[in-house]
């Protein structure tokens, strides 16, 4: 408190009037409260009523011993005072506001801290949520606040938590989701999230394009590089009233489960670009053209952009798709495709060496060896590689399938030889089923039914079998581009491993699989919330790249739980407790991660208001 000094002129004559004058913090800043007016500080001087106004700030916050009883004008300035000061105070036991400043008594031994809350991981999902503009995305849709805030807090779940929507509600809870994005969550309902579920999926593809789009401007992202990956996402349940539901070529040992297929398009620097579900049972070869037509609908695929892609896809149709849309392509061809090619893998001089350098974390890795070999025909480039760390995998691979074939063949010539098995047809579609399930090795042997004899032999390709294991460690690119060398192609070829990494990151840490939902069109949506999610943590890790920081989403994860939002309770002598709902300060480690995103360490605005009762 301290004395203001004012003057007003009437008549000729100058008038003086003090008033005791308290600073007082409110949300526009700093303001001064007049608590009462002093007149001219008759009868005592201007030092003794500065000396009383020192005491009555003190008394005021309940050191009435500190004043001087005998004072009769102090104590009538002291009631003015209190009077003055606690009118505005009787509506501020139940509604929270801003705490004004003033000096309070309390007990140390009684201060507690409660609804501890993470923050961290929330508020940098939200300000990427802001900063790709998935808010305005939203909004231009059309779509109502809280749809919008619940599709962020559901974005945000998989992102940190991720939870079924049977369990989302009490994950909100437990976060600071609500502080954060200033909204109550405490009557959420199971249903509302699927209402959003139902919203998100019906605007999916507008919302896909224009993310990119601003992803594109905001990350100077290149739009030269298409790679083009799929996986498959099991069902836990029968799955029953979805179409696409389908048992096929299960990617995750899970193939007594029905599954759908996910067709996924990165960019170069690993943002997904579109997205496409598929029937479980669909093969992977006949994708290619719904994924063009869907990346020209969205996104726009530019003539002579390069597509990259896997041996699962390279056939001629595929092939000859590419060349009628003027688009380029990187492909692995398929394994039988390199026994042309023995005699140039076989001459080691014509390799050269790849220069890999170690990872900015790990200056002493070693990175193994690999040389590539150009060599054209018909109008196409061939890059021939040789993998030193592939050598041995390979020959792992094709000796535990041999091995499998060999036991299931011999299991078929015993149901041939017991009688169980007797149609020729019959037994011709179950070799037929062994090759198609050992294509990689079934290759190798030479199998043969005689019906009059009952009997079914196989017999190894020793000419074949040899070379295979002569091309152990290599694999063959090819590529219709003529202006990239074979240590160019071999690069772009391995950009293929970030839409790989893409679906490691959605299936796990964002928990993508196992799918619970039955109906399509949520599960689309489940996939479209993941992807959303994915979204932020390629930005994320972007952001700390250009930064030279070498991390994942899961470490960063882990340093912001730290940072939390809690409530502080500090119990008055007067039987009120003042509480204040606020951040804690960050960990050094937390704040250099804010400090590397371009994020501001405030998380929220303190809230305080006053309770009868520290309970």
């Amino acid at each position: 408190m301290y004395l203001r000094r004012t003057t007003r002129a009437h008549k000729g004559r100058t008038y003086v009037n003090y008033q005791l004058v308290e600073s007082v913090r409110t949300p526009n800043g700093p303001r001064q409260k007049t608590i009462c007016s002093l007149g001219d500080l008759g009868p005592a001087s201007r030092e003794e009523w500065t000396k009383r106004a020192r005491k009555l700030e003190h008394a005021v916050a309940g050191q009435e011993d500190l004043l001087e009883r005998s004072d009769a004008e102090a104590d009538r300035v002291l009631e003015k005072a209190k009077t003055k000061r606690a009118a505005p105070a009787q509506h501020a036991t139940q509604e929270p506001q801003s705490y004004g400043g003033e000096h309070i008594t309390i007990d140390p031994k009684l201060i507690t801290t409660e609804r501890h809350r993470e923050a961290g991981t929330v508020h940098v999902g939200y300000e990427f949520w802001k900063r790709l503009g998935l808010e305005d995305i939203l909004k231009a849709r059309e779509l109502p606040e809280r749809t919008r805030q619940l599709a962020c807090a559901m974005t945000l779940n998989r992102l940190i938590g991720p939870a079924s929507e049977h369990a989302m509600p009490a994950w909100i809870k437990r976060t600071a989701i609500g502080d954060i994005l200033k909204q109550d969550f405490d009557d959420l309902a199971e249903d509302s999230l699927y209402r959003v579920l139902d919203a998100l999926h019906a605007h999916r593809s507008a919302v896909e394009a224009e993310l990119v789009e601003r992803e594109r401007n905001l990350f100077h992202l290149d739009t030269s590089i298409y790679l083009y990956d799929l996986s498959s996402l099991y069902f836990e349940g029968l799955a029953a009233a979805n179409p696409k539901a389908k048992r096929g070529h299960n990617r995750d040992g899970r193939p007594e489960c029905k599954q759908v297929v996910i067709g996924l398009v990165v960019g170069r620097e690993g943002f997904p670009i579109c997205h496409e579900v598929f029937a479980g049972n669909t093969q992977d070869v006949t994708t290619l053209e719904a994924m063009l037509d869907r990346l020209s609908e969205r996104v726009g695929l530019p003539a002579g952009a390069t597509i990259v892609m896997d041996r699962g896809m390279a056939s001629a149709e595929n092939i000859a798709l590419l060349e009628s849309r003027k688009l380029h392509y990187v492909i692995a061809s398929r394994q039988s495709e390199r026994d042309r090619w023995l005699a140039s893998f076989a001459d080691t001089a014509a390799f050269t060496q790849v220069i890999r350098e170690p990872s900015p974390t790990n200056p002493s890795q070693k990175k193994s060896r690999v040389d590539v070999q150009l060599v054209q025909s018909e109008s196409l480039n061939y890059v021939l590689c040789r993998s030193e760390q592939r050598i041995e995998k390979d020959k792992a691979i094709r000796e535990k399938l041999e091995q499998r074939l060999i036991a299931d063949l011999e299991k078929l010539s015993k149901r041939v030889a017991d009688g169980r098995l007797s149609k020729a047809n019959e037994v011709s579609e179950a070799i037929g089923r062994l090759k198609e399930r050992y294509p990689r090795v079934a290759r190798f042997y030479d199998v043969s039914h005689d019906d009059k004899a009952k009997s079914l032999t196989y017999k190894k390709l020793e000419s074949k079998y040899e070379i295979a294991r002569q091309l152990d460690g290599t694999y063959l690119l090819k590529t219709d581009r003529s202006d990239i060398s074979a240590d160019e192609a071999w690069r772009i070829y391995t950009l293929l491993s970030r839409a790989e990494d893409a679906f490691r990151d959605m299936k796990s840490p964002l928990a993508e699989r196992p799918i619970f939902h039955q109906l399509e069109h949520r599960v689309e949506a489940h996939i479209f919330v993941c992807l959303l999610a994915f979204h932020l943590l390629v930005a994320i890790e972007k952001t700390l790249l250009d930064r030279n920081v070498h991390t994942s989403w899961e470490t960063v994860r882990e340093a912001l739980k730290t940072h939390q939002v809690s409530t502080v309770v500090l119990p008055t002598k007067n039987g009120r407790c003042l509480r204040i709902r606020m951040a804690s300060k960050p960990d050094r480690e937390v704040m250099e991660l804010y400090k590397d995103l371009n994020i501001s360490e405030k998380v929220m605005t303190p809230v305080r208001w006053w309770s009868q009762s520290p309970k």
